[in-house]
C-alpha cells in the first residue's frame, strides 16, 4: 500500500508540474483599461488605410481570446470578406453599417449604433461602411486573420 501511495503521489507531483505552466499561461494576464488610456496605432495592413487599432487584451497573432479596439475614419469601407473564428463586435461609438453577402451594396446594409452588437459565425461574408468617425471593439480568437471575398480587393496586393 505504501509503494503505490508514493507512485500516486510522484504521478500526481509529475502531472501538475506538467499541467500548471498550461493553467498559468491561460490566466497570466488580466487587463483594466478606462477609455483616456487607449493608445492607438495604425491598423494592420490587412485593413484599408486609415484605420486604427488598439489592441486590449491577448495577441490576436496567437492562438486565444483577444479584444481589440478598431477606429474607422469618416466615409470608411471594408469590402467584403470573412473570418475563420466567431467575431463579436461592440460598436463604442459612431454607426456601423454592415452588409451580409460577397458583393458590397450600401442598400443592403444594417446600421447598428452605438452600444449595439454584431455576432458572427465563422466564414460569413460581410462588409462594412461608416459614414462618420466609428469605434468598434473586436472579441475573438486568434490566430486573426481576413480573407477578402474578391483578392483584388485585399489592400496588401496594392502595397
Amino acid at each position: 500500500m505504501q509503494s503505490f501511495m508514493l507512485r500516486a503521489t510522484i504521478c500526481v507531483s509529475a502531472l501538475s508540474l506538467v499541467v500548471a505552466p498550461a493553467l498559468a499561461q491561460q490566466a497570466q494576464q488580466h487587463t483594466m483599461v478606462n477609455p483616456d488610456e487607449i493608445t492607438w496605432k495604425d491598423a494592420p495592413p490587412s485593413l484599408p488605410k486609415g484605420a486604427q487599432m488598439s489592441l486590449l487584451y491577448g495577441d490576436p497573432t496567437k492562438d486565444g481570446m483577444f479584444v481589440m479596439r478598431l477606429k474607422f475614419p469618416a466615409n470608411y469601407k471594408i469590402p467584403a470578406h470573412t473570418h475563420p473564428t466567431d467575431e463579436v463586435v461592440t460598436v463604442v461609438s459612431g454607426e456601423f453599417s454592415i452588409g451580409m453577402g460577397a458583393a458590397f451594396d450600401p442598400a443592403k446594409t444594417k446600421t447598428i449604433t452605438a452600444g449595439g452588437v454584431i455576432a458572427m459565425a465563422p466564414g460569413t461574408q460581410h462588409y462594412v461602411q461608416v459614414g462618420k468617425e466609428t469605434v468598434v471593439q473586436l472579441s475573438t480568437r486568434g490566430p486573426w486573420s481576413i480573407a477578402y471575398v474578391n483578392p483584388a480587393d485585399d489592400p496588401r496586393k496594392s502595397q
